[in-house]
C-alpha cells in the first residue's frame, strides 16, 4: 500500500512540474482542490533559415565611414582623398551619410565624380542636400532636360544642391529668364561658371552697360554679355573699361568690342596691359588693331607673341625666302603650335630648321621676372 500511494505522489509531482509554462496547477493545501495559473506563451513564426539572414543583415551593417564608401563604390584611393580633403568625414554619422550617398547614387554620380565634388566643396556631405529635395530635383530636371546633363551639372558645381532653393536660386534663374536667356542658352553658361547663381546681380547700372554693347537678343554672343556683366562687380567693369581707355579707346569702341568679344571681360588688367604695352612697343602696330583681331589679348605672351614675334625677326636677318609680315603675321599668331612650326621652321633645309628652332626654344625659354617663384596652389573651383 506504501509502495502504491508513493507512486500517486510522484506521478502528481511529475505532472505538476513537466506541464507546460502556459499552464501550471498549485496545491494550496494538500488537501484541497488545484489553483490554475495562466500564463502567456510566445511563438517565433520565423523559420531557422529566416534567423540566420538576419543575423547576417545586423553583421553586415557597415561598422564607419571607410566601410560605408567602400560599399558605395570607392575604391581606397578615392576613400584617402575624400578622407584628405574633409578629414571629418571620419567620424560621419553613418545613416545619414548612407543617405545622401543613395541620393547622389539616384542622380547618376558616382565615386570618381564624388572624389572631383569633394575636392571642389569640402564640407559638401556636411551640408543638407535632402532640404526640398524633391521639389529642387523637380526644378533641375526641367532646366536640364537631361539626366546626364543635370549629373555633370552637378560635379561641376555641387552647390546646386546646397543653395538656398527658393531665396537665391530660383531668384537667379528668374533673373537670366527675364533678360531673354534661358533653356538651352542658359544650360552652357551654368556649366561653364559655375558660380554665376550666387553671383548675380542686374541694375540700371548693368542694364545700360548691356545696351552699350549694342548686341540683339538674337545673337550668339548675348547670353555671354549678359550672365559676365550679371557676375561681374560694377567697380571691376569700371577698372577694366578705364584701362582700355589709357590705350586712347572711347567708351563706345570699348563697349562695342565687349559685344564682339565678350570674353574680354575675363582678363585681367595686367594681361592686357602687359599685351597691349608688347603689341604697341616691340610689333609697332597702332592700338586700334586690337579692335580687329581681339585675338591678340587674348594670347599668351611669353608663349606665343614673343617666341612667335621674334623668330619673324630671326627669318628677316637670315634673308630667307619665306617671311612674316603682314597679314601673315596674324595667320601665324592664331596658329597651333604644331602648324607654326610645320609652315615657318620645318619649312627650311636641315641646318637651317636646327638653327631656327633652338632660337625659338631659347625665345620660348625666356619667363616673366619672378615667374618661377611664383605658387599656384589652387583647391577647389579656380573661380
Amino acid at each position: 500500500m506504501i509502495s502504491k500511494a508513493n507512486a500517486v505522489v510522484q506521478t502528481r509531482f511529475s505532472i505538476l512540474f513537466s506541464a507546460p509554462h502556459r499552464l501550471l496547477s498549485f496545491p494550496s493545501t494538500w488537501g484541497s482542490k488545484p489553483l490554475l495559473v495562466f500564463t502567456t506563451a510566445t511563438y517565433s513564426t520565423k523559420s531557422p533559415t529566416q534567423v540566420e539572414t538576419e543575423g547576417e543583415e545586423v553583421l553586415d551593417q557597415p561598422k564607419d565611414s571607410i566601410e560605408v564608401l567602400r560599399k558605395w563604390g570607392c575604391s581606397d584611393n578615392d576613400i584617402s582623398k575624400i578622407f584628405v580633403r574633409r578629414p571629418a568625414l571620419r567620424n560621419a554619422n553613418i545613416s545619414q551619410l548612407q543617405s545622401k550617398l543613395n541620393i547622389l547614387s539616384g542622380l547618376g554620380i558616382g565615386a570618381l565624380d564624388l572624389v572631383k565634388i569633394i575636392n571642389c566643396r569640402p564640407r559638401f556631405l556636411s551640408c543638407q542636400i535632402n532640404h526640398c529635395f524633391d521639389e529642387r530635383l523637380e526644378f533641375l530636371k526641367t532646366l536640364f532636360e537631361s539626366r546626364d546633363v543635370l549629373a555633370k551639372a552637378i560635379v561641376r558645381n555641387p552647390s546646386l544642391l546646397t543653395y538656398d532653393f527658393h531665396n537665391i536660386f530660383k531668384p537667379a534663374i528668374a533673373l537670366y529668364d527675364e533678360m531673354g536667356v534661358s533653356g538651352q542658352d542658359l544650360i552652357p553658361m551654368l556649366l561653364s561658371r559655375p558660380t554665376m547663381i550666387p553671383r548675380t546681380s542686374f541694375d540700371e547700372e548693368k542694364m545700360e552697360y548691356i545696351r552699350k554693347t549694342g548686341i540683339s537678343k538674337v545673337s550668339k554672343m548675348y547670353k555671354y554679355v549678359v550672365t559676365l556683366i550679371g557676375i561681374s562687380r560694377h567697380e571691376t567693369i569700371r577698372l577694366k573699361v578705364a584701362n582700355l581707355e589709357k590705350f586712347g579707346f572711347s567708351d563706345d569702341e570699348i563697349f562695342n568690342l565687349f559685344g564682339r568679344s565678350p570674353l574680354m571681360l575675363t582678363l585681367s588688367i595686367d594681361k592686357v596691359q602687359r599685351n597691349m604695352t608688347f603689341i604697341l612697343g616691340m610689333m609697332k602696330f597702332p592700338a586700334s588693331v586690337v579692335l580687329q583681331y581681339p585675338f591678340l589679348l587674348y594670347s599668351n605672351l611669353e608663349a606665343v607673341l614673343r617666341p612667335r614675334v621674334l623668330l619673324a625677326r630671326k627669318i628677316q636677318d637670315m634673308g630667307l625666302d619665306l617671311q612674316i609680315k603682314g597679314p601673315k603675321m596674324m595667320t601665324a599668331l592664331r596658329m597651333t603650335e604644331k602648324q607654326f612650326l610645320e609652315a615657318f621652321v620645318k619649312c627650311h633645309p636641315r641646318d637651317v630648321a636646327d638653327e631656327l628652332m633652338a632660337f625659338y626654344t631659347s625665345a620660348k625659354g625666356v619667363k616673366r621676372l619672378a615667374e618661377a617663384s611664383k605658387k599656384n596652389n589652387i583647391t577647389g573651383f579656380p573661380f
